[in-house]
């Protein structure tokens, strides 16, 4: 109630305009990166940006940070039963786990003739070792929203992750006073690649199932990695006895068979058909579509997809960048309602500049209004181009080009195989929508 009579008495202080209606202070909330925060025009159109006020007891700020960090975004709403049932006991079985392993390394390493004094610094030296593996995992963990928008790259990543701490441990034997050193750091690279590595392995094979087998595919999947492991390990032994059996054969193998590694990878991440949308996905559809009149399917698009610079500008899909904070673009209200304006019944709000177009998406956006902005984007650029003035004042032409075309673009996307109920673009920032928000006249 406070809250209101402050907003109310603000409204009576500013003069009146458009006929004598008055105007509510500009505000909206941005999120990105799981903050949220509130940017506001005062009366003297400063812009304002403040941490979303939180007076809950800090037990609830607490236990909803752990489940932010352990559990799916938008739970429990977002799984179904039993999840919770689930997690509980999937966590003590790694528990026990973890501590049975760490028994067994004890037992190991006094069967491999260590003793005494020594033996118990090396134990706990390797027990280390392995648990700097686990906060690997913690830090990667974090980032499953951007392993969704792109898993392709992070799938590469995770390999390349995987071969640096082999390397690592690789090279230890040079340097053995700092063994613990370079183990863990290996350690915490492959951690960091097992999560990313297995994060990454669903929206993979889903984009090969095509007939609701994704279970099947996942069998089969593991079935050949299971024998060609065991094939790789045999191979593995036979060179660790022959060839690499010297530090110096291992220093040359080792990134050969690296190289070959990470080739590998590379080829089968452009060989799936990710369909999904993304930036990079979502720009080419419109390039394609604005140059040739044609929408290119998964398959289409796999190879041309740039895995190492995913989040780069394509031009011919007017060079649009997304996920600028709102609060970035606008530094006074009239520039705020001149954006809004464009497109008052829009989730996207545009933002032309010279070398390329922002457009930043509100919070509840799919790929449809994500493939809107695009269009009027692309479309406004091809107008610029061609003689018609600047991107800015090609906007509504372009907009209403795309409204004339979008329902039949938007049944051939879906026919070709893209999801677009969905818009993946990670942790960018979005925006939620004020009580002043948008503006009223």
């Amino acid at each position: 109630m406070m809250m209101k009579k402050k907003t109310a008495a603000v409204e009576e202080e500013e003069p009146p305009i458009h006929g004598g209606l008055r105007r509510r202070p500009d505000f909206w909330t941005e999120t990105s990166d799981s903050l949220t925060q509130v940017c506001r025009f005062g009366s003297h159109g400063r812009l304002s940006v403040t941490v979303a006020d939180d007076s809950r007891p800090i037990f609830h700020k607490v236990v909803e940070s752990f489940l932010n960090k352990f559990f799916p975004s938008g739970y429990p709403y977002s799984v179904n039963e039993g999840y919770l049932t689930y997690s509980r006991f999937r966590a003590l079985q790694h528990f026990t786990s973890a501590a049975l392993s760490v028994l067994s390394t004890q037992s190991l390493l006094f069967a491999a003739g260590l003793r005494a004094t020594p033996a118990q610094a090396t134990a706990v030296s390797w027990v280390l070792k392995d648990g700097m593996q686990h906060g690997g995992k913690l830090i990667c963990s974090g980032m499953g929203a951007r392993m969704d928008s792109e898993p392709k790259s992070w799938r590469i990543l995770a390999d390349v992750l995987y071969d640096l701490g082999t390397g690592l441990e690789v090279v230890s034997p040079l340097c053995p006073q700092f063994f613990l050193e370079l183990a863990g750091l290996g350690n915490f690279a492959k951690g960091m690649a097992v999560v990313a590595a297995r994060a990454t392995r669903l929206p993979i094979y889903s984009s090969f199932a095509k007939e609701g087998n994704l279970s099947d595919l996942f069998a089969k999947g593991e079935a050949i990695s299971t024998l060609f492991n065991v094939l790789g390990i045999g191979v593995g032994i036979q060179l660790a006895s022959t060839v690499c059996s010297s530090i110096q054969g291992k220093l040359i193998a080792g990134p050969l068979i690296s190289a070959l590694h990470v080739y590998s990878v590379s080829q089968e991440m452009r060989a799936a058909p990710i369909n999904t949308l993304n930036s990079q996905r979502t720009a080419m559809i419109i390039a394609d579509f604005v140059q040739n009149g044609k929408v290119s399917s998964p398959a289409d698009l796999r190879y041309r997809e740039n895995l190492i610079f995913p989040d780069r500008v394509i031009e011919e899909a007017g060079s649009v960048k997304v996920g600028q904070p709102l609060r970035k673009l606008v530094k006074n209200p009239s520039k705020l309602a001149e954006l809004r304006e464009d497109f008052p019944n829009e989730k996207f709000i545009i933002s032309c500049k010279n070398k390329h177009t922002d457009m930043v998406l509100e919070h509840s956006a799919s790929g449809e209004d994500a493939m809107r902005g695009w269009l009027v984007a692309a479309f406004a650029a091809e107008m610029e181009k061609s003689g018609y003035g600047s991107k800015q004042d090609a906007l509504k032409p372009a907009y209403e080009k795309m409204e004339s075309c979008f329902p039949s673009f938007l049944s051939e996307v879906k026919r070709r195989g893209w999801h677009t109920d969905q818009f993946l673009d990670g942790h960018s920032s979005r925006f939620f929508r004020g009580t002043g928000f948008p503006l009223t006249t």
